[in-house]
């Protein structure tokens, strides 16, 4: 009925008993979706997925795997006719590549020292390439891994990717022009 297609979609789940935990979409259609979690579920648990560019989904634990479990999609059927327009969109921005899907201008900031804070609270300085309002690629070591939310600066992101020298940060929020001289100069 839906067809699935294998994406990598970053966000959070939260069961019945409203815990929270990260988790990453690895393939999905309109109908369902498999997530890689630090948890399992039990088949029949209810979630709400909050995941990036797609919002919240609900949906109903259909079996487990190794390392995840699938779920199926609960939703209207207009409901799922934007979660496959947005697979659609998603699928094709993969295709075209980083240099089409980037809306901000990047530049290289004045001040490019700063500090990269992760979740665990370690702190590492890090060394800032380019920035734009939606996110920054910085030279670190150790990198973090894809996933990864992290504090730069004062701004709030996820990692997004790596490169030769380091990482690429998406940032949580876009940032306004002021906050990014203040922080970048």
């Amino acid at each position: 009925m839906f067809r699935r297609v294998p994406v990598r979609i970053f966000g959070r789940f939260m069961r019945e008993d409203k815990q929270e935990f990260p988790c990453r979409v690895i393939n999905m259609s309109a109908g369902g979706m498999a997530l890689l979690s630090p948890v399992s579920c039990q088949r029949g648990e209810r979630i709400v997925a909050y995941l990036d560019n797609f919002g919240r989904i609900e949906g109903i634990v259909a079996r487990g795997f190794e390392g995840g479990f699938a779920v199926k999609i609960v939703a209207s059927p207009v409901r799922r006719e934007k979660i496959a327009n947005l697979l659609t969109w998603s699928s094709n921005q993969d295709l075209l590549g980083d240099a089409e899907t980037r809306i901000h201008e990047r530049r290289a900031p004045k001040k490019r020292q700063s500090k990269l804070i992760l979740p665990d609270g370690k702190s590492y300085d890090c060394r800032v390439i380019d920035v734009s309002l939606s996110g920054a690629s910085i030279e670190v070591t150790p990198k973090p891994p894809m996933g990864t939310m992290v504090v730069l600066g004062r701004m709030r992101g996820r990692v997004i990717r790596d490169h030769e020298h380091g990482v690429a940060i998406k940032f949580a929020e876009v940032q306004d022009p002021d906050s990014i001289e203040h922080s970048f100069g």
